[in-house]
């Protein structure tokens, strides 16, 4: 009898470790996906291509794409209260660039209901990071990275995502802004921790800024990984007017995870654009 019990206890510690292997396995695979939009600040003197005219497409572009995780360039304080209230899933990461905590945000937007918020922050790409509202390396506007540190529900991972819209006319402060976002999301993911980010680069691949951000930061765009010959690749598109340039946009990834899917999301409707760019999304998996 004792041998036939013991038998069963080995064969029910057998069933126990072999069902904890497979949920470890299945909280692994689990799928995050990430989007990248800049939407185009709301007080643009856009005419017909003005937010209140387009805002309702922004939703439903972001709702067909279904991201878990969202990084926004360009979206003021009167936009992000729009979309959230539009978007109730999401919970938002993120200040203004201005000194004074207004102006345009490069925000986080997660799923409340899968992701619990760790840390966050948001630091100025100038030689004084922590000063709000400051640029000193030629560009006029300042310009930020919003960084936060999110667990997954679902892995029981934590992972950083980061976002940003670097300068479009200084091409040193892209390079110096490149090098200063390398260094401190090295800080922030702990040297190797699973990290995303996205943003509005304003410089195409072979730009040495972006050049830069990818050897320094040890990241590697998902769209590339996925499509590496593709050639009809523009994401700033002028509201229609300009489909033939280069791709600017992206969502990065370091070594700790792997792409699965990456797109460019190129919706309308007639000649109606949620934005002046596409919107990019990725679907990227854990590789532990």
């Amino acid at each position: 009898m004792n041998a036939l019990v013991n038998r069963r206890f080995v064969t029910l510690m057998g069933v126990i470790a072999f069902l904890g292997s497979v949920s470890q396995i299945a909280f692994a695979s689990e799928p995050v996906r990430v989007m990248t939009f800049n939407i185009r600040y709301g007080t643009a003197p856009d005419g017909e291509n003005a937010w209140p005219k387009r805002r309702d497409l922004v939703v439903k572009v972001i709702k067909e794409a279904n991201p878990d995780v969202i990084g926004l360039q360009e979206a003021l304080r009167d936009q992000l209260d729009f979309l959230q209230d539009e978007l109730p899933e999401y919970a938002k990461v993120g200040v203004g660039r201005d000194a004074d905590g207004g102006g345009e945000y490069s925000a986080i937007l997660y799923r409340a209901g899968r992701f619990d918020l760790s840390d966050a922050g948001t630091f100025w790409l100038s030689a004084t990071p922590e000063k709000p509202g400051s640029h000193t390396w030629g560009n006029t506007l300042p310009r930020i990275v919003t960084w936060a540190r999110l667990l997954d529900r679902a892995t029981k991972r934590r992972f950083v995502m980061a976002n940003t819209h670097w300068d479009h006319q200084s091409q040193p402060a892209r390079e110096q802004g490149a090098q200063l976002m390398a260094d401190r999301l090295s800080e922030v993911a702990k040297d190797g921790k699973p990290l995303v980010a996205t943003g509005d680069f304003n410089a195409g691949p072979q730009n040495p800024a972006f050049v830069k951000l990818l050897e320094a930061g040890k990241l590697k765009d998902t769209y590339r990984l996925k499509h590496p010959d593709e050639k009809k690749v523009s994401t700033f598109n002028g509201f229609g007017t300009k489909l033939n340039g280069t791709k600017i946009d992206a969502v990065l990834i370091n070594d700790q995870w792997q792409a699965k899917d990456a797109q460019i999301i190129r919706t309308h409707e007639g000649e109606r654009y949620p934005s002046d760019h596409f919107p990019l999304t990725a679907t990227i998996e854990l590789t532990d």
